[in-house]
């Protein structure tokens, strides 16, 4: 520190040379480890942020699951209730108006529709959900700093429960059309555990385009409407395909091997005493195995590369 006295007598002190003179922002960040506030982190310090929200991820989830009817008077029975009627009205158009049930007779019919709704509910309600995961909860995502994908996955976890909630009405419908707990019931927990890493996965992708562009979510009712439609949900996939003269062959293997009815044939298949394996579109397994990778792992890596965008603008 120096003095120096201008001729007017008044006495000016400066302070010593520092040795960050001269040294850019950048720089003095790199000196002294300084980061960026909301920068992205790394992919594997990414991973082991969602871990460490694991507990947080759960109990939002069942937060979200208890308050989704909390309005209702009939409460959280509109969870098994709502599908239910669904599947009533499908079977009144498609299983006796339309006929479109593939020959198969009551016995087999109406668990196979009861469980393709429920199964494709899972998968449509984690896609509308994960389109609102950060639009909808702005003021969560502004105010809290936690890895963001804990919003999709949370909401894909809620819609986990709520289909193992409906399957115990599920499982009394099977018993009731004579299909009773046998080995191959136990593929529903593989089967089950692939669809949720795919439905997380496709959540992410819709969290990330949902943000961008919030008007994604009432075009998405038009497109999960068609893609029902188009997997099979009240008939055999197989059976239409057969039947339709003008779609090449090529076509109805891509139709067969699409994620939805996937995991609904993997399902129909372990519990369905009537539905054999002729249903299954080849190499089954691997295709649900891939489709959860895919959409699993690429989802993840999609919706991390905008991270620190989420929230902001």
């Amino acid at each position: 520190m120096s003095e120096t006295t201008s001729p007017n007598g008044a006495v000016t002190v400066s302070a010593p040379p520092s040795p960050d003179d001269g040294l850019s922002p950048a720089e003095l960040a790199a000196k002294y480890g300084l980061t960026v506030s909301g920068a992205r982190p790394s992919l594997l310090q990414y991973v082991r942020q969602l871990w460490g929200r694991r507990h947080f991820i759960l109990a939002f989830s069942q937060a979200k699951l208890t308050a989704q009817y909390s309005q209702a008077k009939l409460g959280q029975i509109w969870q098994v209730a709502t599908p239910l009627l669904n599947a009533a009205v499908y079977y009144f158009i498609f299983g006796m108006l339309l006929g479109a049930r593939g020959g198969l007779d009551d016995e087999v019919y109406i668990p196979f529709l009861v469980t393709g709704v429920f199964v494709f509910a899972f998968t449509q309600s984690s896609v509308m959900a994960g389109v609102r995961a950060i639009s909808g909860n702005l003021g969560l995502v502004r105010a809290l700093h936690f890895p963001r994908a804990s919003l999709p996955i949370s909401f894909s976890l809620q819609q986990l429960q709520q289909l193992l909630f409906s399957m115990i009405v599920l499982v009394g419908i099977l018993a009731a059309f004579g299909n009773f707990p046998r080995l191959s019931w136990l593929l529903v927990l593989p089967a089950l555990l692939l669809q949720f890493v795919f439905n997380s996965g496709l959540a992410m992708i819709m969290a990330r385009m949902g943000a961008k562009t919030p008007d994604l979510a009432q075009l998405m009712p038009f497109l999960t409407r068609t893609w029902m439609y188009a997997s099979g949900v009240m008939f055999p996939l197989n059976h239409i395909l057969e039947r339709a003269e003008r779609i090449p062959g090529w076509f109805g293997e891509v139709m067969m091997a699409n994620p939805a009815a996937v995991y609904m044939d993997l399902m129909r298949f372990a519990l369905i005493d009537g539905y054999g394996d002729k249903y299954l579109p080849n190499h089954v397994w691997a295709l649900a195995l891939g489709w959860a990778l895919l959409a699993g792992i690429g989802g993840f890596i999609y919706f991390w590369k905008a991270e620190e965008r989420y929230g902001r603008g």
